[in-house]
């Protein structure tokens, strides 16, 4: 009796597919029988995903790509469509933190490019995905944080968290948008997970001294376990959000965090 695979025949775009929750979440949806695309700019990293996926059995295919760029999202899909003739699911996940410093300092070129990397990315990942889900439906997932939605306390991040406050407001418009199509929409808001995110950020120590608040939890910053969540933790979440159990749910913004967000 062969394996019952919920998400068999399932072709699932996942951006920023080469580490951390983009790897885990590649890898459970096609435990699960999905088929992935591995869309990133690190493509030595997310060929060694792909050789982890086709190692138990997986099929996936990895796309070299800017995701903010938008003729290459375009060959990203269409490759994707050649390649499995479908798209069902799609995991906007790619994103950067950034230069990390005072608003005085932070200059209009590092602005745009952490709203570029990360808001503009997610627009282009829904928008190129719904002429091939219009008629038979699907589920797009984005990563934002909970950094501008529920959480404020880190100094620096003002672009950052702004790209993730918008990336919420953009979810909920599009569930509602895309809601007649049954392409549903939900947002995942990550607090800290041990990932390797920090390689993408830029802090400027010294500047950051001058509006920095010492505030300290001797036990961590996460009640419920007092350490950093895990990825395949997160990627349990994108799972249930891009398969059938979750086929009432749209629009809705879930923190994952263990309650870090709530200090």
């Amino acid at each position: 009796m062969s394996e019952h695979k919920p998400l068999k025949d399932k072709v699932a775009i996942v951006t920023g597919g080469s580490s951390g929750i983009g790897r885990a979440s590649a890898i459970q949806l096609s435990k699960m029988g999905a088929k992935i695309a591995l869309v990133d700019l690190k493509e030595r990293n997310a060929r060694k995903v792909k050789e982890e996926i086709e190692s138990f059995g997986g099929e996936a295919i990895v796309t070299d790509t800017d995701v903010s760029d938008v003729l290459r999202m375009e060959e990203s899909y269409n490759q994707v469509l050649k390649k499995w003739g479908r798209l069902d699911i799609v995991f906007s996940n790619a994103g950067i933190n950034g230069k990390v410093e005072p608003i005085e300092d932070l200059s209009a070129e590092d602005w745009d490019q952490t709203l570029t990397t990360n808001l503009k990315s997610t627009f282009l990942s829904v928008k190129l995905a719904i002429p091939y889900m219009k008629e038979n439906g699907g589920s797009v997932i984005i990563t934002s944080s909970i950094n501008g939605t529920r959480t404020f306390k880190n100094f620096g991040m003002s672009a950052y968290s702004t790209s993730k406050a918008g990336q919420v407001a953009f979810g909920k418009m599009a569930a509602l948008e895309l809601a007649k199509y049954r392409i549903r929409v939900n947002i995942i808001c990550p607090g800290a997970i041990e990932t390797n995110i920090g390689k993408n950020t830029f802090p400027d120590n010294e500047e950051l001294k001058k509006i920095k608040i010492p505030i300290e939890y001797p036990e961590g910053s996460q009640p419920l376990e007092h350490h950093a969540g895990k990825p395949e933790q997160v990627a349990d979440l994108v799972y249930f959000l891009a398969s059938d159990a979750s086929s009432h749910i749209t629009g809705s913004q879930i923190f994952i965090d263990g309650a870090e967000s709530l200090l």
